[in-house]
């Protein structure tokens, strides 16, 4: 996904119950469950940080509970960008469930949050950005941590952050981001030379 189509994507997410959670799959790279699970006491609006203790789980039957991470790697405190404040503050008050162990995004009944009753505000968001019909709501999460990447996060940050305890994943990010490099000087290069060959004088 192109970086570049995030803001549209969050600012044509326009129902407000589920525009947060756009935002933080983006920017905090949670995975849909472990935004499900979410719980008002983890978020931390001093210290800008979103704590996973847990991730939602579906039973074939239907019922939805909030299990342990797969790993310990899995329970970790990751930190979202000041200008999120405002939206997090802003659902806490208006969308999220009462009480300190309330979840912070519910179904549009005040259920708990379902992947199925999502979806249609997920597509929706989709096609109004006008972002292509393969983007999946997990390719968030792929693009923050490309994001993080490019901002210089080592690999253990991003293990941090991905919630991974194997390196493996996060050196695909960072191999992805020296691709990016590479691109960049390439087009300087196209730069130099349009202009005549300058730099090389």
């Amino acid at each position: 996904m192109d970086e570049s189509r995030i803001p549209a994507l969050c600012e044509l997410a326009r129902d407000r119950r589920v525009r947060l959670l756009v935002l933080l799959a983006a920017f905090t790279t949670l995975r849909f469950g472990e935004l499900a699970a979410l719980r008002r006491r983890d978020i931390d609006l001093e210290g800008l940080t979103v704590t996973v203790r847990r991730a939602q789980a579906e039973l074939q039957d239907g019922r939805l509970f909030d299990k342990a991470p797969k790993s310990a790697a899995g329970v970790r405190s990751v930190s979202f960008p000041a200008e999120l404040l405002d939206a997090v503050a802003y659902h806490l008050e208006h969308f999220a469930a009462p009480g300190r162990d309330g979840h912070v995004f519910v179904g549009p009944q005040g259920g708990q949050l379902r992947r199925s009753n999502f979806r249609d505000d997920w597509v929706k968001a989709r096609r109004d950005a006008g972002v292509t019909a393969e983007l999946h709501f997990h390719d968030l999460r792929h693009t923050g941590n490309t994001l993080a990447s490019t901002a210089g996060a080592s690999t253990r940050e991003l293990m941090t952050r991905m919630g991974h305890s194997s390196s493996r994943a996060a050196l695909i990010y960072q191999h992805m981001t020296s691709d990016r490099d590479r691109a960049i000087a390439d087009r300087l290069g196209a730069m130099i030379r349009g202009g005549g060959g300058a730099a090389s004088g």
